[in-house]
């Protein structure tokens, strides 16, 4: 198993500022679409933390991961959109 470098962890605990910043948001914001750019903002953290691991693990299956998962988020932050502007 492989150690942390300093600067790894920092990166980690930028990463888990910003999600907690976002969740703040998701729960007081004070409009629908507020609370959606906070998740899709969510998401794309989290798209950037599994390439970062990719990247320290040297397991690059992650970074097919990141791809689908960036995808699938896409889909659902334009359907989110779709339905908060007139409905479905």
């Amino acid at each position: 198993m492989k150690a942390f470098c300093m600067s790894e962890i920092i990166f980690l605990a930028i990463i888990g500022f910003a999600i907690f910043l976002c969740l703040l948001r998701m729960l007081k914001g004070p409009t629908a679409p507020d609370r959606a750019v906070a998740v899709d903002t969510i998401a794309t953290i989290t798209t950037a933390l599994l390439v970062f691991l990719a990247s320290i693990f040297k397991r690059y299956v992650y970074l097919d991961v990141a791809l689908v998962y960036a995808v699938l988020t896409f889909i659902g932050s334009v359907a989110i959109a779709r339905f908060l502007e007139k409905g479905i």
